[in-house]
């Protein structure tokens, strides 16, 4: 069976960047409960996909800096093979690059939701998806926007040692 006849799982990769903090005091900083401060990746071809200084991948998945996930959501099967996908991505780095990143707009979960639409057809949770948004509508979250956007920025875009930037 030649690789175009073939399928291959697609999981999404979901980490707290507040290591549990954002459940702890969200309540009492944003006035609104989050669990989590979501950072995801894709992992498709034995390799982890994410966006933080441009789009980088790990190997073995779950090497990241941001230790082990929280939770693995399987997204489904693709029949993409990884000649293609790395086309795709090469035509992503328009996009996303370092300069491109900004921590409510433009972060590494809408890397993963749309890199999951071309492999899947599929979004990635609402939770995840919905969250700026979620917390840019309270006014605490609205006025603390811009330092939790420069100190979260900073650690979502960090390099780790074993990623590899495309």
């Amino acid at each position: 069976m030649s690789e175009e006849d073939q399928s291959f799982p697609v999981k999404l990769y979901v980490y707290d960047l507040s290591q549990g903090m954002a459940r702890a005091m969200s309540p009492q900083i944003i006035g609104i409960q989050i669990d989590a401060i979501y950072h995801t990746s894709l992992v498709v071809h034995g390799k982890e996909f994410f966006f933080s200084r441009g789009i980088s991948f790990t190997n073995p998945p779950g090497s990241t800096i941001y230790g082990q996930p929280i939770e693995v959501v399987d997204l489904g099967e693709t029949f993409i093979t990884e000649d293609l996908l790395n086309d795709y991505l090469d035509n992503m780095k328009a996009e996303y690059h370092e300069n491109s990143y900004d921590l409510f707009q433009h972060n590494c979960n809408h890397f993963s939701n749309e890199l999951s639409d071309f492999l899947v057809n599929k979004q990635i949770p609402s939770k995840i998806r919905d969250l700026p948004s979620l917390v840019l509508s309270t006014p605490m979250g609205q006025m603390f926007s811009q330092m939790l956007s420069s100190q979260l920025t900073a650690y979502a875009t960090s390099v780790g040692p074993n990623d590899h930037s495309l």
